[in-house]
This record gives structure tokens, C-alpha cells and sequence, in this order.
């Protein structure tokens, strides 16, 4: 008997088989993916390195507040010249299209009526599970894109974490980090670098 339960447990632990080489996909060939009806905007997916990641599903109401929060600030902020886009693609490389919680690009809605933006001003991740993968991981990939400012909403510690000035840095995900961090409390106050005259409360931000 004992060597019949060894057996069982011996069988339920697989491991998954090395793969050397992986077909990766391009944002073009994701996107005809998505209009051929296999793939639907409720999955919430996201292309990361040529791979497929879906993003928490559901949407918790805490995160979905912050989101529209962050949005509503930034709209009082960025107005002529700039568009505030929540959880919209970003065309970032020919393997990377992230859906960002919200995002600050140049010039109008209809400027990116026939391509995603492939840069932007400023960045947000609303972050309650998912801290380390957008430290880390979504955090490297916005630097290598040049992409000045990023924040990220921390919710369970109630603090904004702020990353400016992107250079190289080896060992990371996508060879870039951010060289400038720091962190604020609710009571804190943040000015965006595009917008230094403006003053956005921490508090206003949270859920």
C-alpha cells in the first residue's frame, strides 16, 4: 500500500519539459489574433516578449476605482496637446504591446486611430497582486521604451511609487531600469515631470 501511494504522488508532480525554442509572437500577428474572434477583450491580454500574459481577472473593485481615479486627475492635468488613455495597448517594440492602467501620450484620440502609440509621457500600474511583476518585469520593459515616468499605485501599501530617469541596466528583464525612485505616503503631494506647476495629492489616487 505504501508503495501504491509513493507511485501517486510520484505521478502528480509533472514537470513541464524544457523547450529551447519558442515561436514568439509579433503585435501585428496578436492583433489579428484578437479581430479573428479568438482571443476576447474580456481576457485581458497583453503581449509581454512575444508571449501572451492576461492580466487579473476579474477586475476587483478596489483596483477599478483607482484606475478611474488616476484617470480624473490626470484629465484636471494633461488637457491641450495630451490624451489620457486607460487600459489601452501600447505598441512598444514588434514583440511588446502592455495594456497599462493609464497612460499620457502626445496629441489626440484621432492621432492614434490607425496605430497604438509606441511611446508615452507617463505611465501608471494600479497594483494590488501583481507588485512584483510590475516592479520588476513592466518596469524594465517602459524603461527600455524611454518612457520618462512611471508609477505604480501600490493599493496594499497605500503609497505611490514613483521611477524617473530610464537608463541601462544589466541582469534586468528587458536590459533597463529606472535610475531615479522614491516613494510617497497619502498625505504627499507628486508634480509629473510634464507637468511641474501641477500638484496631485496621493490620497486623490487611492480607493
Amino acid at each position: 500500500m505504501a508503495t501504491v501511494r509513493k507511485a501517486q504522488r510520484k505521478r502528480s508532480t509533472r514537470r513541464r519539459p524544457y523547450l529551447p525554442t519558442r515561436r514568439l509572437l509579433t503585435c501585428d500577428e496578436f492583433e489579428q489574433l484578437v479581430d479573428s474572434g479568438l482571443f476576447t477583450p474580456e481576457e485581458r491580454l497583453e503581449l509581454i516578449a512575444g508571449e501572451l500574459v492576461q492580466r487579473e481577472v476579474p477586475v476587483k473593485s478596489t483596483h477599478a476605482t483607482a484606475v478611474q481615479l488616476v484617470e480624473n486627475a490626470f484629465r484636471g492635468v494633461f488637457q491641450t496637446g495630451y490624451s489620457v488613455r486607460g487600459q489601452l495597448p501600447q505598441r512598444l517594440s514588434d514583440y511588446d504591446e502592455p495594456l497599462p492602467d493609464v497612460a499620457v501620450v502626445v496629441g489626440t484620440p484621432r492621432d492614434y486611430a490607425q496605430q497604438h502609440p509606441t511611446t508615452a509621457l507617463l505611465v501608471v500600474e494600479v497594483s494590488d497582486t501583481s507588485l512584483r511583476m510590475d516592479r520588476e518585469t513592466k518596469g524594465s520593459l517602459y524603461a527600455s521604451a524611454d518612457i520618462p515616468e512611471y508609477w505604480v499605485l501600490n493599493l496594499p501599501e497605500r503609497v505611490l511609487e514613483v521611477y524617473r530617469d530610464p537608463e541601462p541596466r544589466a541582469r534586468t528583464a528587458f536590459g533597463a531600469g529606472y535610475r531615479t525612485t522614491f516613494r510617497l505616503g497619502e498625505t504627499e503631494t507628486v508634480s509629473p515631470l510634464y507637468a511641474p506647476h501641477a500638484s496631485i495629492r496621493v490620497a486623490d489616487l487611492l480607493p
